[in-house]
């Protein structure tokens, strides 16, 4: 987006800033500024002079001697243009004076080029007269420029003035990089509301009043729009009696700084108010509408459309078209057509000011080849309730600058009107937020500047429907940042927990699992949560298992990454197996990742994300080695009571008789267990090779760092052994469970110290043998405490059928 300083300050008068001054402010202000171009760089000493007398040079039939007047005497310069003329008025570099360029476009000498006193084949030149490009510009900014030779002024232009001046070359261009959500700073008039605001000056936008004669412009035309998502809005008028002709050198500068070549009066005026209101308009010759009716409608699968550049372009069924009554006319937002293109013929003309989809108009921009000033302004997203304003704005010009004569009325396709946005105001959280003092006062204040008006009677900011970016609390805050100053903003420490550089207690559990698992040996890995399908079989789920309900990804980048992985356990194996073919050995590796269960399909909401914590291994240790790396986990975790082991898992992935589910609370919270023979060798592991799994979720509810100081025990401990035999379908941890609860108040703590099965006992036997340590804290135990605990004990585990070994 390119701005012009004098188009800007035509709606900011007060402003007063050098180029450098307006780009840093603006820039810090949040309308940045790429840089800027000053017209009047290296041009000094350029007036306007008159041609009193030519006469020949006298030893050069190309060069002509002219006396030139600027106004406080004569000088006399020595040419080899042929286009001037006694009485004609030129711009004159005077000695020591400085111009821009050759005489080419495009050839600007950075410093310019200073002129001096000379002789010319022997007769002297007190200066130079200036073509339009060795003052920095082009017959695209000045189109009555010749296109060789001498700029030549107007009668009106009084001699000796400043030429630089007269020209309108003392002003700057300023480029700047506006971001998407700023769709109003597309236009002149949304760039200067900022600069009003940044600058602290009133915002004067041009002043529309009421045009058009009794005339209705609905008698003119008919407008149906038969696609209202891809045009919410249609706005149309008509100009009959048309004048065309060249517009006003006003409109043609400020048309040529912003890089928009003049063309007529009428095509220049809507890519003025283009620009102007940041809403692209088309015009078309009325005479050459069927049937006086405008249709905008999609286009027809293979249609051919001829544009204004009398391309041929191929359209589909995507693409939205402006039709007449019997053909398309134009493709909407993107340019006319060839067959209801302005000519100098124009009689009647229609003006169309709408909304298109910006998404529609981007796409549609692709397929047909074709990116225009407007699709590029399309495509953002435009205001709908701006294209009123801009078609009256455009029917106001035409009134004024005798183009036309305008009828009245106009026909308005509008379905559903776009409301403002209001945002609940509070000037303690944007205090907050910021880190700053500011009074709501002086918030409202900010605010007020850009359009972002204050409802007292709801305490709401209500946003004008041209603000795209102001939804929440946070917009605000960022408009009040901007205006307030970025550096006065004064440093200070963030709030919350954050600042004294703790982690969440989510993340505290889950380091406490990485400490756990790499003391114990395991390294980290880490898996794709892509997987394929076929994942299910290697593992062997049933196929009705819920485990195979998986997200499946929309754009994979193949079978093999098709899914989001419902369990962590093939990330796992697949990496032992590769540790195995590598011949490592004693390989032991753990990893934290996420598993993503949808609560239905097809997804209707985001899947559920669950952390797991997953050991592997393989070599040294068997079952019983990872149970004690999960119990150890347990412990430091903080889950203080005694977990408990349920052989029947059901895992069809694991060894039918070493496996378990792990459960806490009276919830199944992880497994664990042999890697069924089948699966590891269908994962090419050679060897056993086990596996747990730990539902993070359920641990992290359980958790705690809340510990408790004991002291060291003051008095002995009493320890007893016994040595059982038991059937081997009753679990050593039933007999734990009947010490816990047999052993009473004194009960410290038990240990398992031999398991034995082989041909000392019989059949189908095994057995078994524990030591039990007993402790007081108030006084040393007599026998009769420890005697009365394990005859509690015995007895019960008489009661399970356990034979005690004498």
């Amino acid at each position: 987006m390119n701005t012009s300083l004098s188009w800007i300050k035509a709606y900011v008068p007060g402003l007063e800033a050098e180029a450098q001054e307006y780009t840093d402010a603006m820039t810090l202000s949040g309308t940045k500024v790429e840089g800027f171009e000053e017209l009047d760089a290296d041009l000094d000493k350029i007036i306007v002079g008159q041609i009193d007398k030519i006469k020949g040079h006298p030893d050069a039939d190309k060069l002509i001697i002219c006396q030139v007047n600027i106004g406080d005497g004569s000088v006399q310069i020595v040419t080899g243009a042929d286009n001037v003329h006694e009485g004609d008025k030129i711009p004159v570099v005077l000695a020591g004076g400085r111009v821009a360029g050759g005489h080419e476009p495009g050839t600007r000498v950075a410093g310019g080029i200073k002129i001096k006193k000379g002789k010319l084949r022997g007769v002297e030149s007190d200066g130079m007269m200036c073509s339009i490009e060795e003052l920095g510009s082009s017959r695209d900014m000045y189109p009555e420029a010749p296109e060789e030779g001498i700029y030549i002024f107007p009668d009106e232009v009084e001699v000796g003035a400043d030429a630089v001046e007269a020209l309108g070359l003392h002003d700057v261009v300023f480029e700047y990089e506006v971001t998407s959500n700023r769709v109003d700073c597309y236009s002149v008039i949304g760039i200067a509301r900022e600069a009003a605001a940044t600058f602290g000056k009133e915002f004067v936008p041009p002043a529309v009043g009421q045009t058009g004669n009794e005339e209705d412009a609905g008698d003119y035309i008919k407008v149906t729009v038969e696609n209202t998502d891809l045009c919410p809005r249609y706005c149309a008028r008509v100009v009959k009696n048309i004048k065309v002709g060249p517009s006003p050198e006003w409109m043609q500068r400020r048309l040529a700084s912003v890089g928009i070549r003049p063309i007529n009066n009428l095509v220049d005026i809507t890519n003025y108010v283009m620009e102007e209101y940041g809403q692209p308009m088309h015009a078309y010759d009325l005479d050459t509408i069927e049937g006086k009716e405008i249709i905008v409608r999609t286009a027809e699968a293979g249609e051919k459309f001829v544009t204004l550049d009398g391309q041929e372009r191929l359209m589909d069924e995507s693409v939205l078209m402006i039709c007449d009554g019997q053909k398309s006319i134009g493709i909407a937002g993107i340019m006319g057509g060839e067959n209801s293109m302005i000519t100098d013929d124009v009689k009647t003309m229609l003006f169309e000011a709408a909304c298109f989809d910006g998404t529609n108009i981007r796409r549609s921009s692709k397929k047909v080849g074709l990116r225009t000033d407007a699709s590029g302004k399309f495509e953002k997203g435009l205001d709908p309730n701006n294209a009123q304003a801009a078609i009256d704005r455009a029917c106001q010009l035409v009134e004024e600058l005798g183009a036309g004569e305008v009828v009245g009325g106009i026909v308005d396709v509008y379905g559903k009107k776009k409301e403002p946005v209001r945002v609940p105001f509070d000037a303690d959280a944007i205090n907050s937020l910021l880190g700053t003092d500011i009074s709501k006062e002086e918030m409202l204040g900010y605010l007020e500047r850009v359009g972002l008006n204050y409802d007292e009677s709801s305490d709401e900011i209500v946003a004008p429907t041209f603000r795209h970016d102001i939804f929440c609390l946070a917009d605000l805050a960022e408009e009040v940042a901007r205006f307030y100053g970025y550096d006065n903003i004064p440093s200070t420490l963030p709030k919350g927990e954050a600042t004294t550089g703790k982690l969440s207690f989510k993340l505290r559990v889950e380091e406490v699992a990485r400490n756990i698992a790499e003391f114990c040996g395991f390294s980290q890995g880490m898996t794709y949560s892509f997987e394929s399908p076929k994942v299910y079989d290697k593992l062997m789920i049933p196929a009705e298992s819920p485990l195979r309900n998986a997200v499946e990804i929309m754009n994979p980048l193949g079978e093999d990454y098709s899914i989001m992985r419902t369990t962590p356990l093939n990330g796992m194996l697949a990496s032992l197996a590769t540790n195995y073919n590598r011949r490592n050995k004693n390989v032991r590796l753990y990893e934290l990742g996420n598993i993503y269960l949808p609560k239905s399909l097809p997804l209707t909401e985001l899947p559920q994300e669950r952390m797991q914590f997953t050991l592997g291994m393989y070599g040294d240790g068997d079952f019983f080695s990872m149970k004690g790396v999960v119990e150890e986990f347990f412990e430091k975790a903080g889950l203080h009571e005694k977990e408990t082991y349920d052989p029947d898992a059901g895992k069809p992935y694991l060894h039918p008789g070493r496996q378990a589910n792990i459960i806490y609370d009276g919830a199944v919270v992880g497994y664990l267990g042999e890697v069924h023979p089948d699966v590891a060798d269908t994962y090419g592991i050679g060897e056993k090779a086990y596996v747990a799994v730990i539902d993070m979720p359920e641990i992290v509810e359980r958790a705690t760092f809340d510990r408790k100081y004991t002291g060291i025990a003051r008095f002995p401990a009493v320890t007893r052994d016994i040595s059982m035999v038991m059937p081997k379908d009753i679990l050593v941890g039933q007999v734990e469970e009947t010490i816990e609860k047999k052993g009473g108040a004194y009960l410290e703590s038990y240990a398992l110290f031999d398991l034995y099965e082989g041909a000392q006992i019989k059949s189908g036997y095994k057995s078994v043998a524990y030591s039990i340590v007993f402790r007081a804290k108030d006084r040393t135990l007599n026998d009769a405490d420890v005697t009365e605990a394990m005859e509690r004990i015995l007895k019960a585990l008489e009661g399970m059928g356990i034979e005690l070994r004498k």
